[in-house]
């Protein structure tokens, strides 16, 4: 419905520029009309807010802003001009009526690049509420910054809004850490069916690797270009980087991931018994009620641990801690695993992996790991997996990297650019959902033995 408004907006310029172009009108007349039309377009896209795909969201709130200065600005000219009487120049109105086309179609790119995306339907039984947090690592100073500031990690939750109604029971806590250029909503169709099935789920903004999130100040931080450059250098190699160049590159990433989130599980471990809040928490006034009541539910007893692509990475090494129950890792190559390189093959930590490891890939990547296997070269994953006591892995035939987040319904645009197959996106992740579900539900909620095809 975006390009039916575009479409409207646009044969309503062009139709106002010709009617004027066949006349002589006087500016304080004109400028009357222009004011006329601008309310008419207005109005337009308030009848259009009944049809799906147009809403108030920030898909529009560009559009929004462009129509409000638009409408100050002719009333400016309309009061600059009220006693003009000369005629309006024919060549002021096509050069006006292009720049607003121009100006139109700008605004509304938003539209056409995001999707009007209210998530995935939920299949638990609890309606889910969210809140946020941010924890301050008083132990680090963050390494981006020169000011002296400590590293910190804003969180956010998803959890069930009616949790009372387990009285006496908490509920097994999940962390999810999310990819390169990612954030903490790049699962949220995820997050939201683990919450809907009694899980509080915390998903973790990573400063810096994050596309973008804010801090205690409320400062918008966005994601950092040398990070970006420097990942997609290693992930257009033709095989120009050297594989000892691209572990000492990696193994800076997988540090800081791996400090983020152990700072994050000591810090429930420390708040939840202590049934309170300690200096490292910073939250608005209006959250830290919710806060205390969300970390009032969690079983610190049962942490599961689930991340996409970089974050899946992260989430396996730091699985290997002894109160970790469960680990998830999305398409995620296990980087942190490696130890160095020798020989230009990687050496992977050959300790047994004890923790329960369930690890879900994409199509190529799946066929990318027989071919290492064939081929001798240590791939950490299939080092890991095989070494790991209770191991899992499985394929979704025709998906992609970004297939395993909600981007390609969010938007199919940047998804496309950064990787998705022809597999239908919906399904997808309405079926990683479901085995995500049934993986921590066997581990964390004892349901019963947990069993994976090669493939779906």
């Amino acid at each position: 419905m975006a390009l039916v408004l575009l479409l409207v907006l646009i044969i309503t310029e062009i139709g106002f520029a010709v009617f004027e172009l066949t006349r002589s009108t006087a500016k304080k007349t004109w400028t009357k009309k222009r004011l006329g039309v601008i309310g008419a377009e207005v109005l337009i896209y308030l009848l259009m807010l009944v049809l799906p795909g147009i809403d108030f969201s920030f898909r529009f709130k560009g559009f929004v802003m462009l129509m409000v200065i638009r409408i100050i600005f002719a009333l400016i000219f309309l009061l600059i001009n009220m006693k003009n009487e000369k005629l309006k120049k024919k060549g002021s109105i096509i050069v006006g009526m292009i720049f607003t086309c121009i100006f139109i179609i700008n605004s509304l790119l938003p539209a056409f690049i995001f999707k009007d995306y209210k998530g995935r339907p939920l299949t638990g039984s609890y309606e889910v509420a969210e809140s946020e947090a941010i924890l301050i690592d008083h132990s680090r100073v963050e390494s981006f910054e020169t000011d002296g500031s400590y590293r910190e990690i804003p969180v956010h939750f998803y959890y069930p809004e009616n949790a009372d109604e387990i009285e006496g029971h908490t509920l097994p806590l999940i962390i999810f850490s999310h990819g390169a250029f990612g954030y903490y909503q790049s699962n949220a169709s995820t997050c939201m069916e683990l919450a809907s099935h009694g899980y509080v789920v915390a998903s973790l903004d990573h400063p810096y690797h994050a596309f973008f999130t804010k801090d205690s100040a409320g400062k918008t931080v966005t994601v950092n270009p040398e990070f970006i450059q420097s990942a997609v250098n290693i992930q257009n190699d033709n095989g120009e980087i050297s594989e000892e160049d691209i572990f000492e590159i990696t193994s800076k990433w997988m540090e800081l991931r791996i400090a983020d989130l152990n700072f994050v599980i000591d810090t429930f471990e420390d708040a939840v018994p202590a049934d309170n809040l300690g200096d490292d928490w910073f939250m608005n006034g209006d959250s830290q009620d919710d806060i205390l009541s969300i970390i009032k539910m969690i079983n610190i007893k049962k942490i599961g641990l689930m991340g996409h692509s970089l974050g899946g990475a992260t989430c396996v090494t730091v699985g290997r801690r002894d109160d970790i129950s469960a680990v998830i890792d999305l398409d995620g190559t296990m980087l942190g695993e490696q130890t160095g390189v020798k020989d230009g093959n990687p050496i992977i930590n050959e300790e047994p992996y004890t923790t329960p490891l369930f690890s879900i890939d994409n199509e190529r990547h799946h066929q990318e790991c027989l071919e290492a296997e064939k081929a001798g070269y240590n791939y950490a994953n299939n080092v890991i997996l095989k070494n790991a006591t209770k191991g899992y892995n499985t394929y979704i035939k025709g998906s992609e990297h970004m297939n395993f987040t909600d981007l390609p319904l969010f938007s199919p645009f940047f998804a496309k650019l950064l990787g998705v197959g022809d597999v239908d996106a919906g399904e997808c992740i309405d079926r990683v959902n479901g085995l995500v579900l049934e993986f921590f539900d066997s581990f964390l909620k004892d349901a019963g033995e947990f069993s994976v095809q090669e493939s779906y």
